[in-house]
């Protein structure tokens, strides 16, 4: 899965049956945020449970970007899974402790340090076998706008 707008890019780097890590890498406010719904949206259909989300490239979220992580923690949450960061920048970790969200919205150094909040069982490999692709090794446009 790939999904790109002219300000935010969304790739799977690795998946199994209940869980994916996504990197997510630009800006992450009004303008993307039916993007982000849509294509996390869909990797939750897909029967992901458990999604890990790289945010290292994450250049800007805003309060509508806060509120779209929200909305797909909620959803994970109705499936009894996780939603879990991985290498938040400083001014989203300001804006998690701002507005309270950091124990709604966990965040770990790595990608590696947040796949073991996982159950064993339901980890993708780490690191994956082919950067930049999905679980069939191939990237997949999931829409763009």
């Amino acid at each position: 899965m790939s999904t790109q707008a002219h300000r935010l890019t969304i790739t799977e780097l690795s998946g199994c049956e209940q869980s994916a890590v996504l990197r997510v890498s630009g800006e992450l406010d009004h303008t993307v945020e039916q993007l982000f719904l849509s294509a996390l949206g869909a990797s939750v259909a897909a029967g992901h449970r458990h999604l890990v989300l790289d945010v290292t490239a994450l250049a800007f979220c805003d309060s509508r970007g806060l509120n779209c992580l929200l909305a797909i923690r909620w959803l994970l949450d109705r499936r009894d899974g996780k939603l879990i960061l991985a290498g938040v920048g400083r001014r989203l970790a300001e804006l998690l402790a701002q507005t309270g969200s950091t124990e709604l919205l966990p965040a770990r150094g790595t990608v590696a340090q947040a796949l073991t909040e996982l159950p064993a069982e339901h980890r993708p490999d780490w690191p994956p076998t082919r950067h930049g692709t999905g679980p069939q090794g191939t990237r997949a446009p999931v829409g763009e706008s």
